[in-house]
């Protein structure tokens, strides 16, 4: 049925098809109107990866039941491993097709890495910044079986979505399998994460059937630890581009359980959506352009994609001031994450033992607090922030040295003092002769000098 609905719609459009290599990419007509087959899509991606070699690297995370690649798009400007800055790129994971029938849901998955892919080959500079700091992990179909024969399960007739390990089958809508990654689709969707993005900034998976976009839980009502940065993500999306649906799980679907969504997020530390289109996803083609169909949920992704560095709190020291043994300290939170349990550490260079370590402090996203902490009396260490990147108990933590050159200290005992990081900066200078010269004003020009 398949094949023959294809040559309809073809014909209808007046093209024919003509036999080329394997790694001929289907033509405009094809692509804009007609869902992608396992086929298919091994043709484009394969194609992808010998147009453009220096941001597309073309991976396998694993196979289906039937033994079907299941291909990963990796896509950045790989002529360099970092930032221009040196820094670590952030990583996005996506994928598209848990559910063989849910076709606009993959057909999103690959808008999204081929905007970046012809963006880049079209020379477009946002495309272009995006590729220099960030990676994408596409992976455009899991369920290669089933969509082959247009069904929601995979061979095993298992729900896929049902079937990773977050409180499986503790829901109604947990549908038949031995247990968590039973099916070798799932197994290698999660060794995927768990090996290649195990640090992944955002986890995006794309399905069909509601027009939403789902945030964690499924299993509970309740809004997550996170809720500050995924009401956040909700309020810019409806100001500036979408007016789409944006929910807990639970209250905007349906209690759901052993999804990738919430394994992604409860176990892995990633913040999660499951993006929905609408309702089409047992039909085989459609007759608008896929790229007007998808274009307002593309633009979305695209948001997601260029603010990814901002999905996680980013904890920076504007000042630290030691008086006797009380360090004290102003914090500010770039990003648009809440983290907590945070720390200043004071280490000592050469083992990195920790010498000293402020009581543990919260920041919300996007704020600024003062801590102050007593019990300092060490020399020639280093200063580092530790924190969460994200309040969810699975979230990866960080330790983020403290660039001494940016910080002034001063430190005063009793009626002496000591300069520390700021011994070289002329603006600590001063503020270090002020000090003596109201503590001790009975010094001698002499005395000061020294």
């Amino acid at each position: 049925m398949r094949g023959i609905a294809l040559v309809a719609i073809l014909l209808l459009a007046g093209f024919t098809p003509a036999l080329g290599n394997s790694t001929a990419q289907q033509p405009d007509i094809v692509q804009e109107h007609w869902y992608h087959s396992y086929l298919t899509l091994t043709l484009d991606v394969q194609a992808w990866a010998e147009d453009y070699p220096e941001i597309v690297l073309l991976t396998i995370a694993g196979q289906t039941e039937l033994g079907k690649n299941l291909w990963v798009v990796q896509i950045s400007d790989w002529t360099q491993n970092t930032k221009p800055d040196g820094t670590q790129k952030e990583i996005v994971y996506i994928d598209g097709g848990h559910h063989g029938n849910e076709h606009l849901g993959t057909e999103l998955a690959f808008l999204t890495a081929e905007y970046y892919i012809e963006g880049w080959g079209a020379g477009d500079q946002d495309v272009i910044d995006v590729l220099a700091t960030t990676e994408l992990h596409i992976l455009i179909m899991l369920n290669a079986d089933g969509n082959d024969i247009d069904t929601r399960w995979n061979l095993n007739q298992v729900d896929l979505n049902r079937n990773y390990d977050h409180y499986w089958n503790t829901c109604p809508t947990t549908q038949p399998g031995s247990g968590a990654f039973s099916e070798s689709e799932t197994l290698a969707n999660s060794n995927y994460m768990n090996t290649v993005v195990p640090d992944a900034d955002l986890y995006v998976t794309m399905h069909t059937g509601v027009w939403i976009m789902l945030y964690p839980w499924g299993k509970w009502p309740d809004q997550p630890s996170d809720w500050e940065l995924f009401h956040g993500i909700r309020d810019e999306v409806h100001t500036n581009i979408s007016d789409i649906p944006i929910q807990n799980a639970n209250q905007g679907l349906y209690p759901n359980c052993g999804t990738s969504r919430d394994y992604g997020y409860g176990v892995m530390g990633f913040p999660t959506f499951t993006f929905e289109t609408d309702d089409e996803q047992w039909l085989l083609g459609t007759v608008e352009p896929l790229s007007d169909r998808l274009g307002e949920e593309l633009d979305v992704m695209k948001y997601l994609i260029d603010n990814v560095w901002y999905w996680r709190a980013r904890l920076t020291i504007e000042e630290i001031t030691i008086e006797d043994d009380v360090v004290n300290f102003d914090v500010v939170n770039d990003g648009r994450a809440s983290t907590r349990n945070a720390t200043l550490q004071y280490l000592n260079e050469e083992t990195d033992e920790i010498l000293w370590q402020s009581d543990n402090f919260t920041v919300n996203i996007t704020s600024r607090i003062s801590v102050s902490t007593n019990g300092f009396d060490y020399d020639n260490g280093v200063w580092r922030l530790s924190y969460q990147k994200r309040i969810i108990n699975s979230a990866q933590w960080v330790n983020e040295t403290v660039d001494e050159l940016l910080v002034s200290i001063i430190k005063v005992e009793d009626d002496s003092f000591l300069l520390g990081y700021g011994l070289f900066n002329p603006l600590s200078m001063i503020m270090a002769l002020s000090v003596v010269a109201i503590l001790k004003p009975e010094l001698s020009e002499v005395e000061t000098s020294e």
